[in-house]
C-alpha cells in the first residue's frame, strides 16, 4: 500500500511536471522575442523623449537666465533713474556755487538777486524739460483730482467751491499729476 501511494504520488508528480512544462513552453510564444521594427521603434521613441528633455532643461535654463537678467536690468534701472535729471541738474548747481562765491567776494545785493533770477530760470527750464509744469488753481474751480483743500473761507463775491487763494502750487509731470495744489476754498457765506 505504502508502494502504492508512493507510485500515485510520483504519477501526480510527473503530471504536474509535464503540465507545468506544456504551460512553460506556452509562455515563451506568448512572450516572444521582439521583433527588430519594435525594437527599433523603442529605440527612436527613447531618442525621441530624451531630445525632448533636453529641449525642455535648455528652455527653463534660458528662462531662469531671462528673469535673472530682467531683474539685473531693473535694479540697475531704478538706481539710476534720476540719473538724466541730475546730470540736467549740473549746471544749475555750478550756476549756484558761482553766485555763492560772488557774492561772498562783493557782497553786493543787486548781483546777488541777479544771479539768483538767472539760476532760478535756469532750474525752472531744467524742470521744464523734464516735463514739470506748474498747476494754475488760482480762481478755478475746486477739483479733487487736483486740490488739497486746507482751508474754506466764506467770500460773497466768489462762487462757492472757487479756489481763492493756492498755499504751495501743485505740479504736473507731463499729463500726470505729480504734486496736488493746497488751497483755500470759497464757501458760501453765513
Amino acid at each position: 500500500m505504502i508502494k502504492n501511494k508512493k507510485e500515485k504520488q510520483e504519477k501526480v508528480t510527473e503530471i504536474k511536471i509535464k503540465e507545468s512544462e506544456d504551460s512553460t513552453a506556452e509562455i515563451p510564444n506568448e512572450q516572444e522575442p521582439e521583433t527588430n521594427e519594435e525594437l527599433n521603434r523603442i529605440a527612436e521613441l527613447e531618442n525621441q523623449a530624451a531630445l525632448y528633455k533636453d529641449q525642455y532643461l535648455r528652455t527653463a535654463a534660458e528662462f531662469e537666465n531671462y528673469k535673472r537678467r530682467t531683474d539685473a536690468e531693473r535694479t540697475e534701472f531704478f538706481a539710476y533713474a534720476g540719473e538724466r535729471v541730475l546730470s540736467d541738474m549740473l549746471p544749475v548747481l555750478d550756476d549756484f556755487d558761482r553766485t555763492m562765491e560772488s557774492f561772498d567776494k562783493s557782497h553786493d545785493k543787486d548781483a546777488l538777486k541777479k544771479g539768483i533770477d538767472l539760476v532760478y530760470a535756469k532750474f525752472r527750464s531744467v524742470l521744464e524739460k523734464q516735463g514739470l509744469k506748474p498747476m494754475k488753481s488760482d480762481g478755478t474751480q475746486f477739483d479733487v483730482n487736483l486740490h488739497e483743500a486746507i482751508l474754506q473761507q466764506p467770500d460773497e463775491e466768489k462762487e462757492p467751491e472757487t479756489v481763492l487763494n493756492t498755499v504751495e502750487k501743485g505740479y504736473y509731470l507731463k499729463d500726470k499729476v505729480l504734486r496736488h495744489a493746497k488751497v483755500v476754498v470759497s464757501s458760501k457765506p453765513e
